[in-house]
């Protein structure tokens, strides 16, 4: 925009230096990062968070078709904000067959997923075969399928069954059908969080080392940040800042995905959902500080699929998938029978009603182009006018 006083209207006079180093592309500092959290005016966060969206992505937003599967959910790090392991009073302890895998999997065949999402809890009873085994029964079955699998807490669980080097444990597991890893199980780089909520996982620094490995070895990596409990602004923009960090060292991170927390059926139950004002903001101060990351992901199912339309306006250029069978925050008909999968056209359309382009996508964010039968037409919903 040329027009300076415009552009102050929008913005704010006081944050007309950050704007600036918006426009000029010059990398944005801890202390502008806690700013932006700290600032009243969302909108204009939210401007300065698409000019960096626009300028990479224009109107595209990206969707993905993928399949989740939690392998386990028994784990023995008892965190205090998670609701997916087994315990007393919560989920039945469950570990899959490998027959079970197969057999998801097949529910699903006759839908063109491109993508497998496989996590679980850190079960000490698995041995290191069925890690591999695992991987190869979703070669079996779908042949061309990216997978995605395994936190850097699992990782040093597989580890330590396989009593080998971890860069040697990943060439095998990429051997057996690993292509890439979503890069959870921090939730955020902060050692005082660490030590109140998830003592029992690796720290921070023990994650960015395993990180670093599957750098190493040539693995692609997404990264999150689980956000609405008890960190801290500072403490969020100190993960934003070490995340930068680790990847001008290694450059294989993709995608960013801010995750907002539920505290139904955790040990945090009595603290309240992240607002959408709040989801907003962290997705596009994630985008601002983040300038070499080249995808922010809304991840619809977390901050419901409304905001994650609004938020392909705040940074977002990605609403991550289909997400056949997502069981982490809560399984299908829990909390009010909530849907959580939603078919290609209804993807296409949500991306649509927010005014952006959709644009199916693999793992590696290349374009699938969809086959002739597919390639329905659409209602075209028109948005809002939007201030350029």
């Amino acid at each position: 925009m040329s027009n300076p006083r415009l552009v102050e209207r929008l913005v704010g006079r006081d944050l007309m230096d950050i704007y600036e180093k918006v426009i000029a592309r010059e990398r944005l500092t801890y202390e502008d990062g806690v700013r932006l959290f700290q600032h009243p005016d969302l909108t204009a966060i939210g401007y300065l968070a698409n000019i960096v969206r626009e300028r990479l992505h224009g109107q595209k937003a990206y969707y993905v078709r993928n399949q989740h599967i939690n392998y386990t959910n028994i784990c023995n790090k008892f965190c205090k904000f998670c609701s997916f392991y087994a315990k007393k009073g919560g989920p039945a302890p469950y570990t899959l067959s490998l027959e079970e895998v197969r057999r998801r999997l097949l529910m699903h065949i006759d839908v063109p997923i491109t993508e497998v999402h496989m996590v679980g809890g850190i079960n000490p009873r698995l041995p290191y075969q069925y890690y591999l085994d695992l991987l190869r029964v979703v070669k079996e079955v779908r042949p061309n399928v990216h997978i995605k699998a395994f936190t850097m807490v699992e990782l040093v669980e597989i580890q330590r069954q396989a009593q080998k080097p971890l860069e040697e444990v990943l060439r095998e597991l990429m051997a057996a059908g690993l292509d890439s890893l979503p890069g959870g199980g921090i939730e955020i780089l902060s050692e005082r969080v660490h030590r109140e909520l998830f003592d029992r996982k690796i720290d921070g620094e023990g994650w960015m080392e395993v990180a670093r490995t599957v750098a190493k070895v040539g693995l692609t990596q997404y990264a999150t940040m689980l956000y609405g409990h008890i960190e801290t602004l500072e403490e969020r923009v100190e993960h934003l800042v070490r995340l930068r960090e680790l990847q001008d060292e290694t450059r294989h991170f993709v995608t960013m995905t801010p995750l907002a927390f539920h505290p139904e059926g955790t040990e945090l139950a009595d603290l309240p959902h992240s607002t959408g004002e709040d989801d907003l903001r962290t997705i596009a101060v994630a985008r601002l500080m983040l300038d070499n990351f080249a995808h922010i992901k809304s991840f619809w199912i977390m901050n419901t699929p409304q905001v994650t339309q609004v938020a392909l306006w705040y940074g977002a250029d990605d609403v991550d998938g289909t997400v056949h069978e997502y069981e982490i925050t809560y399984k299908d008909g829990e909390h009010g029978n909530k849907r959580q999968v939603l078919t290609r056209r209804q993807m296409i359309r949500l991306i649509e009603e927010a005014g952006r382009v959709p644009v199916e996508r693999d793992s590696l964010y290349r374009e699938i182009v969809a086959p002739p039968e597919e390639l329905q037409p659409q209602r075209r919903f028109v948005p809002l006018p939007v201030v350029d």
